[in-house]
């Protein structure tokens, strides 16, 4: 058994009730999934921001992760103990974890040690069904895609043309690229189709960003599906899916409500990818914890480079949010990776590696003073770590004026960040923060992914091939110019080479392709090798996970 499973197990939980009371929701909002998590009722969620005032937001980042770890939930969900411990109203806001990494490689989501969310095993598999809504939506839109087809096609859609893909909630490479519809007539029209992970269908993203039901529905309503013989769109409204859709996702829509291992009360809900989508959880739960505490922290998937990014230059532009602070979480471990040491040579003091690999933290400090924030380092310590390798990190963040706070929260709770949540309130109530996102609506579609390539990842240039540059044109003429850009690029390098690592300059992004989410709202581009269907490991995480004799999960992390 993984010691985090053993210590969620070993904690004794509090009634979702008391934490809920604890948050100022009361008892009549709540609809129960059992005794430790609930869902918040959208009635309650409306009123709640409408009447009570905003609270300051805190964004958890980190380095370009590592096989090392950072720890970026962990301590998410450590800052948020502390402050509540030194006596400030503070909500935890997390992505669900999707089941696709939780049985390959990554493991679950739901924090460690002494810092988790939990129930953990509730949370890390279905969990309230938010992801299989999401799946049931996607696939519906799927299914009358090709019965309309099947049924005379009235809108003229070109089979060649369908751009919507089923979807899964796992890895599963085999289903990437499938011919559908064989069988003979009775199946309808064989075409080629392929299957995205539930955390990259457009259905999540929307989700995510959603205000609320009505606008849900209107942003389903939205999603091009395919294209007529002539090049004209074709979206979900077209087909009449997006209000049945909308009534899959109704129940999915309310915010989920757990607790850490601490009592604080935590937002845990939706769970879009950060290298292939967006990265964040929903606008529900993020608005609605600002209305109900002093400070929200919530975090963004991977490294800085994607998920900071694109909650700053997506999530925010389009909910209206403004950050007031951001952290950065690294670990000695990880930047002596960045420095070039091998994974098995980790334990051994190696200074220098870490003066080598503290370039990559210090391009992230960099990156997020640009959008107006004030950054705190969360230093998350491990046993090896030694104080010569500490004080590198810590000087080297000191020559570029920003805090690198030595955190134990893994092994300490919330007493092992207390420290940090004093730097962050320093910030949030000096009103350091004077946020902008990097670019502005108005400039053209492949400006702004230039302006991505070269401010955050130091590229020289972009290569995007005349039919991607095409493909962006029409989108503008489609009206969507204003549209934010969300790149999918490998998490584990600044460049869409996953052996650079460190902080590597001058090199070419090359995009591949572009897509335009017209529900979610913004325009996909496509670099390097990402795909939007992982695969499973040679040696997957579920081949450890089982039931012991007493039916309990083992193996699960």
């Amino acid at each position: 058994m993984s010691i985090d499973l053993e210590i969620a197990r070993a904690a004794t939980l509090r009634p979702i009730a008391e934490i809920a009371a604890k948050a100022g929701i009361p008892d009549a909002a709540l609809e129960p999934y059992g005794k430790y998590k609930a869902k918040i009722g959208l009635d309650f969620v409306a009123s709640a921001r409408a009447d009570r005032p905003r609270g300051k937001l805190v964004l958890v980042t980190g380095i370009n992760p590592t096989p090392a770890g950072e720890g970026k939930t962990t301590t998410t969900v450590g800052l948020g103990d502390a402050l509540n411990h030194i006596g400030k109203r503070a909500m935890i806001c997390l992505r669900e974890p999707s089941l696709g990494p939780c049985f390959g490689v990554k493991g679950g989501a739901a924090g460690g040690g002494h810092a988790q969310v939990v129930p953990m095993e509730d949370i890390n598999l279905h969990f309230t069904g938010d992801f299989h809504a999401i799946t049931a939506a996607n696939n519906l839109l799927a299914a009358m895609i090709d019965n309309h087809i099947y049924w005379g096609n009235a809108l003229g859609i070109d089979a060649r043309r369908i751009t919507w893909r089923r979807a899964l909630d796992m890895n599963d490479r085999a289903l990437r690229s499938v011919v559908g519809s064989l069988g003979g007539t009775a199946n309808g029209f064989p075409r080629e189709d392929g299957f995205d992970i539930v955390v990259a269908s457009e259905v999540m993203a929307a989700f995510c960003l959603a205000h609320d039901l009505a606008d849900l529905q209107r942003r389903l309503g939205r999603i091009i599906v395919a294209s007529t013989r002539d090049g004209k769109p074709v979206t979900a409204a077209d087909l009449k899916a997006d209000g049945a859709m909308a009534v899959l996702l109704r129940d999915a829509l309310a915010p989920n409500l757990v607790q850490t291992l601490a009592g604080s009360p935590a937002l845990v809900h939706g769970g879009p990818f950060a290298n292939i989508a967006h990265g964040c959880n929903s606008v529900m739960a993020t608005t609605l914890g600002l209305h109900l505490s002093d400070v929200v922290v919530t975090e963004a998937g991977f490294g800085a480079d994607l998920g900071a990014e694109k909650f700053l230059d997506i999530k925010c532009r389009l909910a209206g949010l403004s950050p007031d602070a951001c952290v950065i979480v690294a670990t000695i471990r990880a930047l002596k990776m960045h420095g070039g040491v091998a994974k098995a040579d980790l334990g051994r003091e190696d200074v220098d590696a870490v003066k080598r690999g503290v370039a990559n933290l210090a391009r992230h400090v960099e990156n997020i003073k640009k959008f107006g924030l004030p950054p705190v380092v969360a230093l998350n310590r491990f046993t090896a770590d030694t104080e010569a390798e500490i004080r590198a990190v810590q000087e080297a963040m000191a020559a570029l004026g920003t805090e690198a706070i030595l955190c134990t929260h893994w092994s300490d709770g919330a007493a092992g960040t207390v420290e940090l949540a004093h730097a962050v309130m320093r910030r949030l109530d000096a009103k350091e923060a004077a946020f902008q996102p990097l670019y502005p609506d108005a400039i053209p579609l492949a400006e702004k992914i230039g302006t991505i390539a070269r401010e955050i990842y130091r590229a020289r240039d972009v290569a995007i091939p005349d039919s991607v540059l095409a493909k962006l044109k029409r989108f503008e003429a489609m009206g969507f110019g204003a549209a934010p850009i969300c790149i999918a690029k490998t998490q584990y390098s600044f460049s869409a080479d996953p052996t650079a690592m460190g902080a590597p300059v001058d090199h070419v992004l090359p995009v591949r392709d572009v897509r335009l989410l017209a529900g979610a709202g913004f325009v996909v581009a496509i670099t390097g090798d990402v795909m939007t269907m992982p695969g499973l490991p040679r040696v997957p995480a579920a081949e450890t996970i089982r039931l012991d004799e007493q039916g309990r999960i083992e193996g699960l992390f």
